[in-house]
């Protein structure tokens, strides 16, 4: 079944087929979003076919990604995403709230919430039949994708200013990445992996270039939906149920990369 049917705009609502673009949008230069073939979705699944998946990692919700599952069973790269849940009662009570939890993303192989970004991008690359793939980053941009392509042994290039962490720079050096430090800011980076992939073909993983790095990150939703459903379930079972209509807000720190 090929699920993945083509991009929209997220500007100005353009659509285009899988291989008109890569990226963005030629007219404006907005974010494309990945169309999937959702009446087919429908047909074939239901949400059960998904939540009763052994599959503990972000590849259980494979019939709702745009990626066939790549190789790499029983590697970091078939390891990311079902992150485990922490109550934090004591927080919540000191920040006045009813219930607070934590979505502990430092449980991914390289110990950040972009294992999941990357491994679906490492996946396309190889369906792509990408030789080489590039990124600018601070660090964990870098090391997610180092992480996920030394699992299958795709070749990855970082690109990352010479200000970041040296920590950071030794993580991507393990992993097997080539390292190419630049002289300059991290959009300084960025602008150079976008001329080295248009250059020489390289595939550019770049966060907000790449429309393949959200369907990573989508799969961290899918995972909380879960988690609430049957939180919900386990609470009602209990004395103390917590209210149908109670609000779930979701608090995401950001950073570059």
């Amino acid at each position: 079944m090929n699920k993945f049917i083509g991009y929209r705009c997220s500007l100005c609502g353009l659509e285009y087929l899988p291989g008109q673009v890569t990226y963005t949008c030629p007219q404006d230069g907005g974010n494309l979003d990945i169309a999937l073939d959702y009446d087919a979705l429908r047909k074939k699944f239901q949400p059960e076919d998904i939540t009763s998946r052994t599959d503990f990692s972000l590849w259980r919700y494979l019939p709702l990604l745009p990626v066939p599952e790549p190789p790499g069973d029983s590697t970091p790269l078939h390891a990311a995403g079902w992150t485990p849940v922490f109550a934090l009662p004591r927080l919540a009570d000191s920040l006045g709230l009813n219930h607070l939890w934590l979505k502990d993303e430092s449980r991914n192989p390289s110990a950040s919430f972009k294992d999941r970004a990357s491994a679906i991008v490492v996946a396309r690359a190889q369906e792509i039949k990408a030789e080489i793939i590039v990124t600018a980053s601070t660090g964990n941009a870098g090391a997610a994708l180092a992480c996920m392509s030394a699992a299958i042994g795709q070749k990855a290039i970082i690109f990352a200013p010479k200000s970041a962490p040296p920590a950071k720079v030794a993580q991507l050096l393990i992993f097997g990445a080539k390292v190419i430090l630049v002289d300059g800011t991290y959009d300084d980076a960025f602008d150079l992996t976008v001329k080295a992939a248009n250059e020489f073909g390289w595939y550019c993983r770049n966060t907000g270039y790449n429309p393949f790095t959200v369907e990573g990150k989508k799969t961290a939703a899918f995972e909380i939906w879960e988690w609430w459903i049957e939180a919900h379930r386990d609470w009602h079972n209990k004395d103390n149920p917590l209210d149908d209509h109670a609000p779930l807000t979701i608090f995401v720190s950001v950073g570059a990369g």
